[in-house]
C-alpha cells in the first residue's frame, strides 16, 4: 500500500505565538479590532483535498474552522488550543504520537507481537490481519500506516489506513501516556476476560466521529454492519479533527462575515446585546447551555435506531442553541426506563442499562457527566433560573486573563472555573452553609471531609482505567450502597469501615435511618464487601480508592496490601491494572514486579510471590482488626473471604466507557 501522501504545512503555526513577538503591523491590526479574518478567505481545505487514505478535515455548511478565529479571538484560542478538547483527535505527527515507533516490537497484542517503524514523519505497524476468518495458525499479517490519533491526555489510540477509502481500522494495542508502556485494546476497557473485541473497518469512520471530531460526516455506500462490509466504499470529512471553536458555538461563517466590517465589531463589543450570528453558550439558559456540553456528554442514541443510527451522511443535525432531544433521544432510565427507545435498546442489547447506569437509572461511566446533571436536584429542582446548576457553574471553556493558573494546568485540572476547584463552587449557591461549614460537614475545616465534592461527588462513575467524580450529586447514603451496590462517600474515604459504622454516623449527625444490614455489612469494612462481592465495575472502583491519597491518609494503608495483592488476580485486566497502581502507591508495600496484560502464569507467579514478600515483612506490623479480615495473629481471615466471594456478581460485564 502506497503512502499517505501529506500536505504541506499550514501556514499556521501549531502553537499560538506569543503577541510580543508579532509583527507590529499585525499588533497594529488588533489593536485596531482588523484581525486577519477580516481580510482573507481562508480555506484549510485547499491543502486537505490532495490527502488520500484517511478522513479530511474540509469545512462546509457555515462552517470554517477555528484557525479563522485565532486573530479576532487570541486569548480564547490559546487556552482551547491548550485544552484536551483540540486534541481528542488529531493526524497521526511526531507531535501527536507519544509512542516511540523507531524499531519498536509490541507484545501485549493477544497475539504475535506487533513490529512498529517509523518512516521519516510516518508511522508504520505490523500486526496480525483482524479481520481474518480462517485459522488462528493461517492469519496473515498486514503492514499499515497509522495516521490518526485519538487521545492526548491518558490514552494514545492509534488508527491506520484501510483499503476503504478514507475508512480506519484501530491497532492492536494501546499507548498508555503516563505510564509509557503499550497494553492490548482489550486491556484497557472494562469487558468480560472471554470476549473479544471487535476491530472493524470503519469503526471510528461510524461511531467516535460523532464526539471527537466537528461536524464529522459519513457515507457508506452499504449499512455500516452489512454482511459485504469489505465491499464497501466509505467517505468521511470533517469540518475540524477534534472538538473545535464551533462545536459549542456553532457555524462561524455567517459571523466572520458580519464582523469584516471594523465598525460593526466595536458596536456589537459596546452592547451588552447577544450577537445573533454566533452561540455564546454562557449566555444560553442553564438548560440549553449545558446541552452544549451534552451533546457528546452523555449516553445519546438517534430516534430512528433502523436508519441514521451510524452512518452521518449529512453530520449531526444537533447546533448549539438547540434543543437537543429535538433530534436525538437522551437517555435517562432514572425516569424513563419503560420508553420506547430505552425498551429498544435493552432489545438489542441486553447489558445497555447495566453497561452505563447503576440500578436506579443514575450514570456510572466517565464521560457522560450531562446524564449525571439531569438526575441532580441542583439542576432538575432549582426554583429559579439564576440559582439552577449548568456545566458553566463549575467549568470554563476559556481559561480567564486573571486565572493564575497555567493553561496545561488548568486543562489538567478538568478546566475547572477560576476558585471552583474548591467548596466555593457549592456555597455559591448554597450561601448559609459558609458561615459555619464544619457545622454542616462534621469534619475539621480544610480537610478531605470537608470538602463538598469528596461527600456529594464522590469517585463513583469509571473510564480510562480510573474513577472520575459522580456528577449525580446527592447526599450520602448507606440504603443507596445496600440497594444498588452502589459505593458512597463515606466508606469510599473511610475505607476501613463497615457500613454500620457509616449508619451510625449519619443517623447521629444527620438523622438519616439505617437500613437492614447483614451481619458481614456490621462487621465487615465496606471496602472489603465491595472488592470480594461486588461486580468488576464496583472492584475497580474500589482499587481505585484504595489508592487515593486522601482516602489513604484517613483509613491508613498497611492493611490494603494483602486485599489489593488478591485483586492482582482478578479476571478482569482493568481491576488487575488499578489494583497494581494503587499497590505501587503505598510505600511500605514490597516491591512489585507484575504486567497486568501479560501472560496469565506470569501473572499468578508475580502476585503470588509479592503476597509472599507481604507475609514476610509487613504482615508482622500491619494493622489488624476483624473488620479487615486480619486476626489478632497477623493472618488473613480466608474463611471470610472465601465466602465473600463465593456469593459475589461474577455477571460479564462491559461498562460502555
Amino acid at each position: 500500500m502506497s503512502a499517505i501522501r501529506r500536505p504541506r504545512p499550514s501556514a499556521h503555526p501549531l502553537e499560538p505565538v506569543p503577541p510580543s513577538s508579532w509583527p507590529l503591523a499585525v499588533l497594529l491590526a488588533a489593536s485596531l479590532g482588523l484581525g486577519l479574518a477580516a481580510f482573507t478567505n481562508f480555506d484549510p481545505s485547499t491543502s486537505e483535498d490532495q490527502v488520500t487514505g484517511r478522513p479530511i478535515a474540509r469545512p462546509d455548511n457555515g462552517y470554517v474552522s477555528s484557525d479563522t478565529c485565532q486573530s479576532c479571538h487570541p486569548g480564547e484560542y490559546a487556552s482551547w488550543h491548550g485544552s484536551f478538547h483540540r486534541t481528542m483527535t488529531q493526524v497521526a505527527s511526531e507531535t501527536s504520537v507519544h509512542a516511540d515507533f523507531a524499531g519498536v516490537e509490541v507484545t501485549n497484542t493477544h497475539g504475535r507481537p506487533m513490529q512498529l517503524e517509523r518512516v521519516g514523519d510516518e508511522f508504520w505497524a505490523e500486526f496480525d490481519d483482524p479481520g481474518w476468518e480462517g485459522p488462528d495458525a493461517d492469519r496473515p499479517r498486514i503492514r499499515r500506516q497509522v495516521v490518526l490519533v485519538t487521545g492526548s491526555h491518558h490514552q494514545n489510540i492509534y488508527w491506520y489506513a484501510t483499503e476503504h477509502e478514507r475508512g480506519l481500522n484501530v491497532l492492536p494495542s494501546v499507548y498508555l501516556i503516563k505510564e509509557a508502556r503499550w497494553a492490548s485494546r482489550s486491556a484497557v476497557v472494562l469487558h468480560p476476560p472471554n470476549q473479544s473485541l471487535a476491530m472493524l473497518d470503519g469503526h471510528w469512520n461510524a461511531i467516535c466521529i460523532a464526539c471527537h471530531t466537528t461536524q464529522g460526516k459519513t457515507a457508506f455506500s452499504t449499512p455500516f454492519r452489512s454482511e459485504a462490509f469489505r465491499d464497501q466504499t466509505i467517505d468521511t470529512t470533517v469540518a475540524e479533527f477534534g472538538i473545535a471553536c464551533e462545536s459549542c458555538h456553532g457555524p462561524a461563517e455567517e459571523h466572520i462575515q458580519a464582523h469584516r466590517n471594523p465598525v460593526q465589531r466595536y458596536r456589537q463589543r459596546l452592547t451588552d446585546a447577544p450577537d445573533p450570528t454566533i452561540v455564546q453558550p454562557t449566555r444560553l439558559d442553564p438548560q440549553r447551555s449545558s446541552q452544549v456540553c451534552g451533546q457528546c456528554h452523555s449516553v445519546w442514541e438517534f430516534y430512528d435506531l433502523e436508519g441514521e443510527r451510524l452512518a452521518n451522511e449529512h453530520g449531526l443535525p444537533y447546533r448549539p442553541g438547540d434543543e437537543l432531544r429535538d433530534t436525538r433521544f437522551v437517555a435517562q432510565p432514572s425516569v424513563d426506563r419503560s420508553s420506547d427507545a430505552i425498551r429498544t435498546l435493552a432489545a438489542t442489547d441486553p447489558e445497555f442499562l447495566r453497561g452505563s447506569f447503576w440500578p436506579d437509572g443514575t450514570i456510572r461511566v466517565s464521560g457522560r457527566e450531562y446524564n449525571g446533571l439531569l438526575d441532580s436536584p441542583c439542576f432538575r429542582d432549582a426554583s429559579t433560573p439564576e440559582r439552577t446548576l449548568s456545566c458553566f457553574s463549575c467549568h470554563a471553556m476559556h481559561k480567564p486573563d486573571n486565572d493564575p493558573r497555567s493553561v496545561v494546568n488548568w486543562a489538567d485540572t478538568h478546566q475547572m472555573a477560576t476558585g471552583m476547584e474548591s467548596n466555593e463552587a457549592c456555597l455559591q449557591c448554597h450561601e448559609p452553609i459558609r458561615a459555619n461549614e464544619q457545622a454542616h460537614t462534621r469534619h475539621a475545616a480544610g480537610s478531605s471531609g470537608s470538602s463538598c465534592y469528596n461527600c456529594h461527588m464522590p469517585y463513583t462513575s469509571y473510564g480510562l482505567l480510573k474513577t472520575v467524580r459522580s456528577h449525580t450529586i446527592s447526599s450520602p447514603s448507606v440504603t443507596e450502597s445496600v440497594r444498588l451496590s452502589r459505593p458512597n462517600a463515606c466508606n469510599l474515604c473511610h475505607l476501613d469501615q463497615t457500613l454500620g459504622w457509616t449508619a451510625e454516623q449519619l443517623e447521629a449527625w444527620y438523622d438519616i435511618s439505617s437500613p437492614p444490614l447483614s451481619e458481614d455489612q456490621r462487621s465487615v469494612a465496606a471496602s472489603l464487601v465491595w472488592l470480594l462481592e461486588g461486580d468488576a465495575g464496583l472492584r475497580a472502583i474500589t482499587a481505585q480508592a484504595m489508592g487515593w491519597t486522601p482516602a489513604q491518609a484517613v483509613s491508613g494503608t498497611s492493611w490494603m496490601v494483602p486485599h489489593l495483592g488478591e485483586a492482582l488476580g482478578d479476571d478482569y485486566d482493568a481491576v488487575r491494572f488499578i489494583a497494581a497502581r494503587a499497590l505501587r502507591s503505598i510505600p511500605e508495600a514490597p516491591s512489585l514486579t507484575y504486567d497486568f496484560d501479560g501472560p496469565r502464569e506470569v501473572r499468578v507467579a508475580a502476585a503470588i510471590s509479592f503476597l509472599r514478600a507481604w507475609r514476610g515483612t509487613l504482615a508482622r506490623t500491619a494493622r489488624r482488626a476483624p473488620e479487615l479480615l486480619i486476626d489478632a495473629d497477623g493472618e488473613l481471615r480466608l474463611d471470610v473471604m472465601r465466602r465473600l466471594a463465593a456469593r459475589g456478581d461474577r455477571r460479564p460485564l462491559f461498562l460502555r466507557e
